[in-house]
């Protein structure tokens, strides 16, 4: 942790609502005008879209698989060394996973491909990871990147829910049949487990969808519930000292499931985000301005 060189991350599995709040901290970002450095969760992924086939192709041989969940296929000791080098010094190493087309062409390189390493600039605010892996913990290795985040945000979905968007999304844009798309699901269910659950646990603000429509079988779900169809549990294991009653008579519909954990409805969630933490970056950024006039 760095009051220095602060760093935020927006930790989540693939369509558990990240985009969301990534979108609310740039809002954010942009109105405070603060220099964030951008670090995509992907971009610490070990292998590129042919080597991950590959990987996987030779993982099934030993009956193993490979899984972007877990440590085999990221570069868990790279990112903490991103994160440690930055709370130190406010500078480190970075790259870009081009997913597409349209991402890659600027490069002229394959889709699937990664851009090469450089380094961060020295007048950046602070470092804002969204991904898979900001509050990552790995006891066979040592590494822990949670250390070094001064805001960690968790944003899950309920596990029935996150299958449905799944699903859909690789059954739907990617061409894979439900039968394969649940047998990755069930594949990569230990690296979830040990990598991916955890964060959530010593994260400092939890949002988590709740649909309002029937999900008990997700295998079976015709739609993707919406955010008017869900509610939102926020839990603050830190920065507890929120108005509450404030965020109460500002947030429609919004009430309190215990003396730590806000319920706003889901079409609220973004909203909920800009007030939350607009307060809790003033503080951060005003903290830091002290620090680096008093050294």
């Amino acid at each position: 942790m760095s009051v220095k060189h602060p760093i935020i991350a927006i930790t989540g599995s693939s369509g558990a609502g990240t985009t969301t709040v990534k979108k609310a901290f740039e809002d954010i970002f942009r109105r405070a005008r603060l220099r964030s450095a951008v670090i995509e969760g992907d971009s610490f992924h070990r292998y590129d879209r042919k080597e991950m086939k590959a990987a996987n192709a030779q993982a099934e041989k030993e009956n193993r698989y490979v899984s972007h969940f877990g440590a085999e296929a990221n570069l868990f000791f790279e990112l903490q060394e991103l994160f440690r080098e930055y709370s130190d010094n406010g500078t480190g190493k970075r790259r870009l996973y081009l997913h597409n087309e349209e991402e890659a062409a600027p490069y002229n390189q394959e889709p699937g491909t990664f851009t090469p390493w450089e380094k961060i600039p020295n007048d950046t605010d602070l470092l804002f990871y969204e991904g898979l892996h900001g509050g990552v913990q790995d006891p066979k290795t040592g590494v822990d990147v949670a250390r070094y985040v001064d805001l960690l945000v968790g944003v899950v979905p309920t596990v029935n829910l996150e299958w449905i968007q799944k699903i859909h999304r690789d059954v739907g844009e990617r061409g894979y049949s439900q039968e394969a798309v649940v047998e990755t699901i069930l594949r990569r269910m230990p690296d979830y487990v040990h990598y991916i659950v955890p964060q959530f646990t010593h994260s400092h603000i939890n949002f988590q969808r709740v649909p309002l429509t029937d999900t008990s079988n997700p295998f079976i779900a015709r739609d993707i519930p919406t955010l008017a169809e869900s509610m939102v549990v926020i839990r603050f294991n830190r920065y507890r000292n929120q108005d509450f009653p404030y965020l109460l008579s500002m947030i429609h519909d919004s009430f309190m499931s215990r003396p730590n954990t806000l319920v706003v409805p889901g079409g609220k969630m973004g909203f909920a985000i800009q007030l939350i933490f607009t307060s809790i970056m003033e503080e951060m950024m005003d903290k830091r301005r002290k620090a680096l006039f008093s050294s």
